[in-house]
């Protein structure tokens, strides 16, 4: 029988932490190793990035909080003994503070490029999310939600066709910004159904496998 996050027995540890292993879900390679407390766990498990309780600070401590290089959880697995938490993660970017890969000085051979890749996930669940739950008058993000799925989605019309004129043109530059406004508008719209990007890679991860 495996065991589930609700097996997880933070008692045993005097101060209520638990070690947190994260490991790459694409590459198998260790990441970092934190410790996490059961409002760390429950913070990891409600916003989708990984969140420790830091022994050096005594506060929850969210990974990327000031770097940016966050950890995407995308699976959570629990030892035989309740008493050890593993975590699947995409990262952001770097997961160590000195700018390597790992913290165990490991080359991470795949991270340049999921790092690049994760980043839609940070734009989409932690600022375009955040304009959503938390709206703000000077936010043009809020005041697509604010105006609803339908202009939301013309602005996502609008934005492909700027990208197949520019497309007939030569300007590298102009056809990068016109995608890259093509693609924010396209993370609205999904977080506006509620769907995650995750679970449209997976569509074309399984069309691919």
């Amino acid at each position: 029988m495996t065991n589930t996050v609700s097996d997880l027995d933070f008692s045993k540890s005097a101060d209520g932490l638990l070690p947190a292993v994260i490991q790459d879900a694409a590459t198998g390679k260790v990441l970092m190793v934190g410790y996490m407390n059961e409002e760390a766990l429950e913070k990891t498990q409600d916003e989708g990035t990984v969140t420790f309780f830091s022994r050096s600070k005594q506060r929850l401590w969210t990974k990327g909080e000031t770097s940016n290089n966050f950890l995407f959880v995308k699976e959570i697995l629990v030892d035989c003994d309740g008493d050890t938490i593993l975590i699947k993660a995409t990262p952001a970017g770097p997961t160590c503070h000195t700018g390597a890969d790992t913290c165990f000085g490991e080359k991470n051979s795949q991270d340049t490029r999921i790092g690049e890749a994760a980043f839609l996930n940070y734009l989409q669940k932690q600022v375009i999310r955040e304009r959503k739950i938390n709206p703000s008058d000077e936010s043009y993000t809020s005041s697509l939600f604010k105006r609803g799925i339908n202009k939301i989605a013309q602005k996502v019309g609008e934005e492909a066709v700027e990208v197949v004129i520019e497309a007939k043109d030569d300007d590298a530059d102009l056809f990068k910004g016109e995608v890259s406004d093509l693609l924010f508008h396209l993370l609205v719209l999904l977080e506006q159904k509620n769907i995650d990007l995750d679970e449209v890679i997976s569509v074309l991860r399984s069309r691919h496998s």
